[in-house]
């Protein structure tokens, strides 16, 4: 079918995928029973199930995997000779991170600007809005789909807990396909076709310093009384030099970025960086996102500084993130972050390190049919040439995919441009994204079924 013919049809589905992606933001779908009730998650993964149930794929179910999350999937066989595709979203979400930080209501869906705003808009039930678009303007203009399509929706991918990827190995024919389409990242900018080709691997701990039994008072006992606070200050500080590299020992941080460049202007302004505030690293923007180690303090366990008192603490503890670009192994980079906070604590500082979660770095597939396909369709959505950048972030399911299924084509893409603030207060999405994406993943089916 010519994107003249598919165009109008998508076009007319978008007030349906605006209902889809309400209904989706309203599930308080935070894969942690600490902060949310499960059966948010639950109450997601059924609305997925029906709605893919409804756009034709049989045998749509959850099952259990063993992080305890709910996966949905499900399949559409291929017609004969046709090849099969692999549909990947999830339905879980951030938490919202202070609900007096949003502009507009965390869980409810709201138009403003042009932009549809609500935790998950983008990240990622605006990708299971985007598949149901595509599938649903196939079925009405052939219908049926033109090659096999199988969906795997996740249910606990921001948690980072393992649940999927202990379950594709386990359940390998269930999910095997000939391409597979990651829809967890995004375009460059609104309106710029983009596929990611390279993501930074993560390794992340948590390191506790102790030095007393408990909270002392300052006045009393600061000066001789070793300050853990401070003592964790110090070896965070290690992780960065004064032009703001990351510092980790037998870590290369000199790695260059060969693809597209990324305007520092652009980052500047996608990052909401304040003004007067300089950019840091000794690489360009994309040198520093995509190419190079970069430690990250998440979260610190220390006295806030309203309500607190004047005591030596007894305990400090810190959660540090480290991505690591394609060339570094995930569990080697770990090892080394582990053993440089160690060599630094001072003191004697009694010092406990854990391992939190890792993930090795992952290239995508830039060659074959699959990727042909899709290029055309992206171009042909957006009428314009497609482009390709790396992505800082982690996404070590597409390692076990590239694992599990090593002759498919893997691909990454979806509608989250910068703009969406994905994993911070004020979530949204452009819904033109929705509407080119839902477009190009039509025409790659179409596409992708004549020359495979």
């Amino acid at each position: 079918m010519p994107v003249d013919d598919l165009r109008p049809a998508i076009g007319d589905l978008m007030d349906r995928a605006r209902d889809d992606l309400a209904t989706l933001v309203a599930f308080r779908s935070v894969a942690d029973p600490r902060q949310y009730p499960p059966e948010e998650c639950r109450a997601a993964a059924q609305w997925v199930v029906d709605a893919f149930a409804e756009v034709g794929l049989r045998d749509v179910r959850m099952s259990r995997t063993p992080d305890g999350s709910l996966a949905v999937h499900g399949a559409s066989p291929a017609p004969d000779g046709a090849p099969t595709v692999l549909l990947y979203c999830h339905y879980d979400v951030q938490p919202p991170l202070g609900e007096d930080a949003w502009d507009t209501p965390v869980w409810q869906l709201t138009e403003r600007d042009g932009r549809w705003y609500g935790r998950g808009t983008a990240d990622c039930k605006g990708n299971i809005a985007m598949h149901l678009t595509a599938l649903r303007a196939l079925r009405e203009r052939h219908g049926e789909l033109p090659c096999g399509v199988k969906l795997i929706c996740e249910g606990s991918e921001e948690q980072g807990t393992g649940g999927l990827e202990a379950f594709v190995p386990q359940n390998a024919e269930l999910l095997r396909a000939d391409a597979i389409l990651v829809c967890d990242t995004g375009n460059s900018a609104v309106g710029v076709p983009t596929l990611t080709t390279t993501l930074r691997g993560m390794a992340s701990v948590d390191v506790r310093l102790s030095a007393l039994a408990g909270a002392m008072h300052s006045g009393m006992f600061g000066g001789p009384a070793p300050d853990p606070v401070a003592g964790l200050i110090s070896i965070l500080a290690s992780l960065h030099d004064a032009r703001g590299d990351t510092t980790v020992d037998g870590i290369d941080n000199t790695q260059t970025w060969a693809g597209l460049d990324y305007a520092s202007v652009q980052f500047r302004a996608d990052a909401r960086v304040l003004d007067g505030v300089d950019l840091i690293g000794s690489g360009s923007v994309a040198d520093m996102l995509w190419a190079r180690p970069a430690a990250t303090v998440v979260g610190i366990d220390a006295p806030p500084v309203i309500g607190s008192a004047s005591a030596v603490q007894g305990t400090a503890a810190a959660r540090v993130s480290l991505r690591v670009p394609p060339g570094i192994d995930g569990a080697a980079a770990q090892d080394a972050l582990m053993a440089h906070l160690r060599r630094r604590v001072p003191w004697n500082l009694r010092c406990e390190i854990k391992r939190v979660a890792v993930g090795d770095p992952f290239v995508g597939s830039l060659a074959g049919p699959g990727f042909d396909a899709l290029r055309a369709a992206m171009e042909e959505a957006y009428g314009r040439e497609l482009t390709t950048e790396g992505q800082g972030g982690s996404i070590p399911l597409c390692n076990v995919f590239g694992e599990t299924y090593p002759e498919a084509e893997i691909f990454l893409l979806g509608v989250e441009e910068p703009r969406c603030l994905i994993h911070a207060p004020n979530e949204s999405v452009d819904p033109s994204e929705i509407e080119h994406l839902a477009l190009a993943e039509a025409l790659f089916l179409e596409k992708y079924a004549r020359v495979a």
